[in-house]
């Protein structure tokens, strides 16, 4: 029977390719507007208190929905494909890491050097206007 075990056969059809209905669609759907949304409303509202954690709430947000596109709209989970997915999946976590940590870093220093006058600028005015 070409090694399949009698579990593949709950969770996947013959060639491989997961069974999918409408709920998990609607699960991951959801999911991705309320990871969307709360981002949207913690910069919108300025709830946290300095733009420091709230690049790191929306960045641990990111990460989680990268995840949930994943797992509800590319099926990728530890039981399909033999685990290879899996592995895909640590390979774009790592991957994911990697350019935001980057793009943090870059945008961090392309403010520290590229205007340095609006930064000396605005601590003239500010003493100016100092009694």
């Amino acid at each position: 029977m070409g090694g399949h075990s009698s579990h593949d056969h709950d969770d996947f059809l013959e060639d491989g390719i997961p069974h999918v209905n409408a709920k998990d669609y609607l699960t991951g759907f959801v999911l991705s507007v309320i990871l969307t949304a709360i981002p949207f409303w913690l910069v919108m509202a300025k709830v946290l208190p300095t733009p420091t954690i709230t690049v790191l709430v929306i960045l641990a947000f990111a990460m989680v929905q990268v995840v949930v596109h994943m797992v509800y709209f590319l099926h990728m989970d530890a039981k399909s494909e033999n685990g290879w997915n899996l592995l895909a999946l640590i390979f774009t976590a790592v991957l994911l890491v990697i350019v935001l940590i980057g793009t943090l870093w870059v945008m961090h220093n392309m403010n520290v050097n590229m205007m340095p006058a609006m930064d000396e600028a605005a601590q003239t005015q500010h003493s100016q206007h100092m009694p």
